[in-house]
């Protein structure tokens, strides 16, 4: 009867092993689940992003006033006869200013 009783024990052990810590089991299921979790965060953000650029593309291609404000921003332009005037916070820096170091010809890149 001990026998016996001992047989199934180690019978049941033995089937609980691959539930729990096999290739399909509760732990490896928690993590695939942890794993999908944070994956669909990503997703949901990349989603967001490709909205916000497909409404750039939008409002790009339907009017002149993003590409003008675009234009403005980045590139520094200014319309003929407008001064250009920039305010700053008192707490901000100063913006350098850098030019780029024209070659002279014979001279090597980095001298």
């Amino acid at each position: 009867m001990r026998l016996l009783l001992l047989v199934l024990i180690l019978l049941t052990a033995a089937i609980q092993y691959p539930l729990w810590w096999g290739k399909g089991g509760w732990l490896r299921v928690g993590e695939l689940q942890e794993q999908m979790a944070i994956q669909h965060e990503t997703n949901e953000a990349l989603v967001a992003r490709n909205n916000a650029l497909a409404a750039e593309v939008q409002d790009l291609k339907s009017g002149t006033s993003a590409v003008e404000e675009r234009a403005r921003g980045e590139l520094g332009m200014i319309k003929e006869g407008e001064a250009f005037v920039q305010i700053l916070a008192p707490n901000e820096k100063e913006p350098v200013v850098t030019t780029p170091h024209l070659a002279k010809p014979g001279e090597k890149k980095g001298n």
